[in-house]
C-alpha cells in the first residue's frame, strides 16, 4: 500500500507538469495567433520599402519569444523581397484563419465567463434559465468544450505557421505545408460563410 502511494505522488508532478506544459503553449500559442494579422500586413507594407530585413528579424522573434522555440542558425544568405512578400500573403493566410478561434475564445470569455454581466436577462428562454445563476452556469459549460477546441486549434495554427517561418531561414518545409495552409484557408473560408448564415 504504501508503495502505490509512492508510486502514485511520483507519476503526479510528471502529469502536472504536463498539464502546466499544455496551458502555457496553448496561451502561448492564442498570443502567436493574435499577432499574426497585424506583423503581415506590416510586412506586406514595410517590405518593398526596403524593410524586408526586419520583418525576417520580426518573424524570427515571435517565434522565440511567443512560442518558446530556439531560434534557428542563421543561413549565409538572406531570404529577398519576394520570399518575403509571399510569407507575409501565407501568414495573412494563417492569420485569418486564426481568427475564426480566437473569436471562439472572446465569445467564451463573453458570453461563457461573464455571461450573466453581459445579458441582463430576462432569462424565461435562456439555456439554463429561468433564473440569471443557472443561465449562466449553462452557457459557461456549454463554453468550455468550444474554447477547448478553440485552443487547440490555435496550438495547430501556431505549429503549422512556425513550420512555415523556419523556410525564412533556408530549412525545407515538408511537402504538406503549403497544401495544409491553404486548405486551411477553403476550410476557414467555408466556416465563416456558413456561420454568417446562421446570424
Amino acid at each position: 500500500m504504501p508503495t502505490d502511494l509512492a508510486q502514485s505522488a511520483a507519476h503526479h508532478p510528471t502529469a502536472r507538469s504536463r498539464s502546466f506544459r499544455v496551458v502555457r503553449l496553448a496561451g502561448r500559442s492564442l498570443a502567436y495567433c493574435a499577432t499574426l494579422v497585424p506583423v503581415a500586413v506590416l510586412t506586406l507594407v514595410t517590405a518593398p520599402l526596403g524593410g524586408a530585413g526586419a520583418a525576417v528579424a520580426r518573424w524570427r522573434a515571435l517565434r522565440t519569444t511567443l512560442l518558446g522555440m530556439p531560434p534557428t542558425a542563421v543561413p549565409g544568405r538572406r531570404p529577398g523581397t519576394v520570399a518575403v512578400l509571399g510569407h507575409a500573403l501565407l501568414s495573412l493566410l494563417v492569420g485569418a484563419v486564426a481568427l475564426l478561434p480566437l473569436g471562439v475564445e472572446l465569445l467564451m470569455v463573453l458570453r461563457g465567463v461573464l455571461y450573466g454581466v453581459v445579458d441582463p436577462g430576462p432569462y424565461d428562454h435562456s439555456w439554463g434559465g429561468p433564473t440569471r445563476a443557472g443561465a449562466w452556469l449553462a452557457h459557461f459549460l456549454v463554453g468550455l468544450p468550444l474554447a477547448a477546441a478553440g485552443l487547440a486549434a490555435l496550438i495547430g495554427i501556431a505549429a503549422v505557421h512556425q513550420r512555415l517561418t523556419r523556410r525564412l531561414d533556408g530549412e525545407r518545409g515538408p511537402l504538406w505545408l503549403l497544401p495544409t495552409v491553404l486548405l486551411m484557408a477553403v476550410a476557414g473560408a467555408l466556416l465563416f460563410v456558413a456561420w454568417t448564415r446562421q446570424i
